[in-house]
């Protein structure tokens, strides 16, 4: 059965939208539950839609969900999963997709994670703000054992998800469900790791973005530093003495994010990504 007439197509109808024609790869695989580089084995491929029947139902399924991608519906909604790292993790709408320019902060809080774990015995107090999927959360909890962590979420469509990938992945991380600005009320922590909302609001998002994904993850308030300045606030707060804030933020904001840092935190550092953009800063509380 010669599947690539129907991929050409629909990589087509991709292309004149603006989107990754290898969604379409990814798309049909999806449908007849396989790998997309399992799409490139022609036994394996034949012996499974042979297995599968009726290949019109397959055209059907595949044409609908090629119309969603072509509407900018984002690819992990369709599917219902996202990678990070090694985690694979469920995900729709009403929860902010991961992506993969966190993966650095990760690497930089587990590194330090292993730092203290050197120095002292016991565990490692990890706080994540605005945890959404859990992506950060859950890399954290499995990649560093020696770490107890909390997941902190404000919205209750994305705490669904947020619980769903908590119970499929890693129990052990509790999830709180609240504004990081009054929760957690009496408790310290090592280590904070923070992904505000910090688009200002007037900024426009690519279309995925903008149509698809929630609202709340996304925007900081009239500057885009209203919300983030509120993370810092809970930051100073959950943090002991000499803990560590690692928090996400746009290109622009680095000089802003440091100059909110400077009353309560101390060694603040901006990071740059792999494609060398300021991504993400660290500070230490005073």
């Amino acid at each position: 059965m010669d599947i690539k007439p129907l991929l050409r197509s629909a990589k087509d109808r991709l292309a004149s939208a603006g989107i990754s024609e290898v969604d379409a790869e990814h798309l049909f695989a999806y449908v007849i539950g396989i790998s997309r580089m399992d799409l490139h084995n022609p036994v394996l491929l034949e012996s499974t839609l042979t297995s599968m029947g009726d290949f019109g139902v397959i055209e059907d399924t595949f044409a609908k969900l090629i119309s969603r991608r072509a509407n900018h519906e984002p690819l992990q909604y369709l599917t219902g999963v996202a990678y990070f790292r090694y985690l694979e993790l469920e995900v729709g709408p009403g929860v902010l997709v991961p992506r993969p320019e966190s993966e650095l902060l990760v690497d930089a809080v587990l590194t330090h994670i292993k730092n203290i774990s050197e120095k002292n015995e016991g565990a490692i107090s990890v706080i994540d703000l605005g945890a959404g999927s859990g992506a950060l959360a859950l890399a954290i909890a499995t990649e560093a054992p020696q770490s107890r962590v909390i997941a902190v979420e404000k919205s209750p469509e994305a705490i669904t998800w947020l619980k769903k990938n908590v119970a499929a992945i890693s129990e052990n991380v509790r999830v709180v469900e609240g504004d990081v600005s009054d929760v957690l009320i009496g408790v310290t922590c090592d280590i904070v790791i923070a992904n505000p909302p910090y688009v200002p609001d007037n900024q426009t998002l690519p279309q995925d973005v903008a149509d698809h994904e929630p609202h709340i993850a996304l925007f900081g308030g009239t500057t885009g530093m209203e919300l983030p300045q509120r993370f810092i606030d809970a930051s100073a707060r959950l943090l002991k003495s000499s803990g560590v804030l690692a928090i996400e933020h746009t290109e622009e904001q680095g000089p802003l994010i440091a100059q909110a840092l400077e009353s309560n935190f101390t060694e603040i550092v901006l990071h740059y990504d792999l494609t060398d953009r300021p991504r993400w800063t660290s500070a230490v509380r005073r």
